[in-house]
């Protein structure tokens, strides 16, 4: 208790969490987000590639490239789908949020079957994949060139051309 008599929002021990929420938690969805989107491209036959964070470069691993700010950003680019019609790009750009929902549903079934524990992590790790799974469908334009995976594929459903880069 604080000094007025009432608990506190955020405790020194919150720290920890936090850490682990915007250093490990989301990056690991966004991570979830963009490997759903690369693999819907390399299904369709297509070339992809993974860019996790902003700034210089630190690694490489394969399709993947993680920059020194790999919490801040990411994207998925690809091009040249062999596969190539409304259905496989819409399937493209729906598939970051198909792989989120795949993992949380995953987790919810380890942690209902007592394979997984209850914890804080699971629990950011769920509010983060909804956070990204609604913000992901949410239809806008964010620049000229960039728009969120909702307003894409409304662009594709009425036949307008969509970017091959995705958040």
């Amino acid at each position: 208790m604080s000094n007025y008599g009432v608990d506190t929002v955020f405790e020194w021990g919150d720290f920890i969490t936090a850490f682990w929420a915007f250093f490990v938690n989301l990056p690991l969805v966004t991570f979830i987000h963009q490997l759903g989107h690369y693999l819907m491209a390399r299904l369709f036959g297509g070339r992809s590639e993974i860019v996790l964070g902003r700034g210089k470069q630190l690694f490489r691993i394969g399709a993947v490239k993680v920059n020194r700010f790999y919490f801040l950003d990411s994207f998925c680019h690809y091009e040249s789908l062999k596969v190539n019609s409304k259905a496989s790009h819409i399937l493209v750009y729906a598939g970051g949020v198909l792989l989120n929902l795949f993992s949380l549903l995953l987790i919810n079934i380890l942690i209902m079957s007592n394979t997984l524990p209850e914890t804080s992590f699971f629990y950011q790790f769920g509010y983060f994949t909804i956070y990204f799974m609604f913000y992901s469908l949410f239809p806008i334009q964010y620049s000229e060139k960039h728009a969120s995976d909702g307003k894409q594929i409304i662009n594709i459903l009425r036949n307008k051309s969509a970017s091959n880069i995705f958040d």
